[in-house]
């Protein structure tokens, strides 16, 4: 058996050399369960640890594609099939030329966790390629898709794994890798999830993982008698997530004030208000613009090539990428005023930065809980499609909210301490207890 965090991290380290985002990833939830091992030894007596920072399957391959001016372009595709404990591979893939084996790992451990959180039967899994779908035509996007579902379709279904989009992949490439998958197969499932409404999709699919988000905001504030409402947001990012997210910080009464993209940042004391969205809407998924341009046509500052986290707020919603926030920038928004940090996107903070809001006790709902609405609709979503039915927005929405509030009740029970409730300690043990007893319970496989 290990004796500490640093004796077990060695050994994952030699195992996955120059894979820096997935060590972090197994750090932080090791580092979190550490105590709760030590008092139920059955987990490191039947090595759970070495099972679940390993996938079970990981699957690399070649894309070839033709682009617009006839010449053959060659890509690299992924798909890691982390944990099916509790139900087939879940997890999006990603289009982006930053993707690599060791962020698809990173990834897929958190899903695998998040998963289990929703309390929905669905394993753990990411995938995508280093395709870069920015400045292509659509023509070239669906000729890449075309190509890198005709490998996938080999390892997914609708009861092994079932994909849906990430950072790269919208309702476009969903569309055009599902129509290839049909093809092949000769079979209309629910492989995918984030299809379109008139073939399989769910409502509320595309707003569930920003809407999510706000929700468990939401719970985390309620135990400080605190709301949204009259509330200063920054929030980061400026694609599906973080459109979202604002929309529905805006129902709930609160202001606004940043969003980014990755050349730099906006800022607009006055709110960000629904007319405001619309035109961040059009411009980032029918124009494919930059949000510069929303700085020029409202007259409001632009911070070329910086991140958000200098802006006055009182809640902060990271929802662009991985550690966006470092040290320095999770202490400015302390500083600042802010008091709630509630993680829209995969794994946002940096360790530094977790450290920081954890000394402080701020209010700090972690990734792999906060930001589980997105998975919860594609769970509902497969159920649906199983079931050939389709519920009303109003039945979709309601079950994210209940799914988000019985989330946020796991991580406040493993999680409390005292007064305080650290909300990463209790996403990590809560996630982490459903999938290890399904492990013990299925033997050594």
């Amino acid at each position: 058996m290990y004796r500490s965090v640093n004796e077990f991290m060695d050994t994952v380290v030699a195992r996955n050399p120059g894979e820096k985002e997935f060590h972090q990833a197994i750090r932080e939830v090791i580092e979190s369960l550490w105590d709760f091992l030590q008092e139920h030894p059955r987990y490191m007596h039947s090595k759970i640890l070495e099972r679940i920072v390993e996938p079970e399957r990981v699957l690399m391959f070649r894309v070839p594609w033709t682009n617009d001016r006839g010449e053959v372009e060659v890509n690299r595709g992924f798909r890691v099939e982390f944990n099916s404990a509790i139900g087939p591979y879940k997890g999006g893939l990603r289009f982006h030329p930053s993707v690599n084996l060791g962020i698809l790992k990173f990834l897929g451990f958190e899903q695998v966790f998040k998963n289990s959180l929703t309390t929905l039967p669905m394993g753990g899994g990411k995938g995508g390629s280093d395709f870069d779908p920015k400045g292509k035509s659509d023509n070239e996007v669906m000729r890449f898709c075309q190509s890198f579902m005709t490998e996938l379709q080999r390892h997914i279904g609708p009861d092994t794994d079932v994909p849906a989009g990430d950072i790269g992949v919208g309702g476009r490439e969903i569309g055009f890798l599902f129509g290839q998958y049909k093809r092949l197969r000769n079979e209309f499932t629910g492989v995918l999830t984030g299809k379109a409404l008139n073939w399989g999709g769910s409502l509320v699919r595309p707003e569930a993982t920003g809407y999510g988000t706000v929700y468990f905001a939401k719970e985390v504030l309620a135990t400080r008698d605190e709301s949204l409402e009259g509330k200063t947001v920054a929030i980061s990012g400026s694609g599906n997530v973080a459109q979202h997210a604002t929309e529905k910080v805006i129902e709930l009464g609160g202001k606004v004030v940043t969003l980014s993209d990755s050349n730099g940042s906006i800022y607009d004391p006055d709110g960000i208000d629904t007319e405001k969205l619309e035109y961040i809407m059009h411009l980032k998924n029918v124009e494919r613009g930059r949000i510069k341009e929303y700085a020029a046509k409202y007259d409001v500052e632009y911070w070329e090539n910086e991140r958000p986290w200098k802006a006055k707020c009182d809640v902060a919603l990271p929802c662009a990428t991985q550690n966006e926030i470092n040290a320095d920038e999770a202490q400015t928004l302390i500083d600042n005023g802010c008091f709630c940090v509630t993680e829209g996107a995969n794994m946002p903070s940096e360790p530094g930065a977790i450290d920081i809001y954890l000394e402080n006790k701020i209010l700090y709902g972690p990734g792999k809980a906060a930001n589980a609405g997105g998975v919860s609709v594609s769970g509902l979503e497969m159920s649906q499609n199983s079931m050939r039915i389709n519920w009303t927005r109003e039945e979709v929405d309601t079950r994210l909210q209940n799914i988000m509030r019985d989330i946020h009740g796991q991580c406040v029970k493993y999680g409390e301490d005292g007064e305080f409730v650290n909300y990463m300690r209790g996403a990590n043990i809560a996630g982490f207890i459903k999938v290890a007893d399904s492990m013990l319970d299925q033997g050594v496989v």
